[in-house]
């Protein structure tokens, strides 16, 4: 098996499926911290906005064969959610204890992104290269990939994972913090 065949598996098979265990993981810390009572809806609107800003790359890179276009992507997003990752916590932080066993989600939640983008840039080096030196002409469409990744039955297993893990509790999470606002305003 080639070396970006294995680096894809430990990303569609490792990286992924644990960054949505850290989700899970930090929504059930979140409830544990009656999020609702104290930081509220407004860190609960960070943590749906981080989860799109992944959700993005991770999508654009599972359906469209990666080149200078889905790299440059792929950087913006990863740096907005590492922008709203630190304004998260810097408003959370002095609003509701945040717990051993979130800051370990945290941990990643924040590194995991790096680490999948790192792991496309080496897979994609020669696109990497094209968008340091400029040379992006022909590298900027949008081009599906013929032979999907991890198989035909890779992305709906995937989706439906992390609609249980991430996307459900998070809109719960949402709702919840909506509804204590609402109440708040009165």
């Amino acid at each position: 098996m080639e070396t970006a065949d294995l680096l894809i598996n430990a990303l569609l098979f490792l990286f992924l499926p644990l960054w949505g265990i850290a989700g899970f993981v930090d929504w059930c810390c979140h409830r544990a911290t009656r999020i609702e009572q104290t930081s509220g809806l407004k860190e609960s609107i960070m943590h749906s906005i981080m989860g799109v800003q992944m959700a993005i790359p991770i999508a654009l890179c599972l359906i469209f064969e990666v080149n200078v276009l889905i790299l440059i992507i792929c950087f913006i997003t990863w740096l907005c959610h590492e922008l709203v990752a630190h304004w998260d916590v810097h408003y959370a932080s002095p609003r509701r204890e945040i717990s051993i066993w979130e800051m370990h989600a945290h941990t990643y939640l924040g590194s995991l992104p790096t680490y999948m983008l790192a792991t496309i840039v080496i897979i994609n080096w020669q696109q990497f290269e094209n968008l340091i030196t400029l040379n992006w002409q022909n590298n900027m469409e949008l081009k599906l990939i013929e032979d999907p990744h991890g198989g035909e039955m890779f992305i709906p297993i995937y989706l439906s994972f992390m609609a249980v893990a991430c996307v459900f509790p998070y809109i719960e999470e949402n709702i919840r913090c909506l509804n204590v606002h609402l109440k708040k305003e009165r």
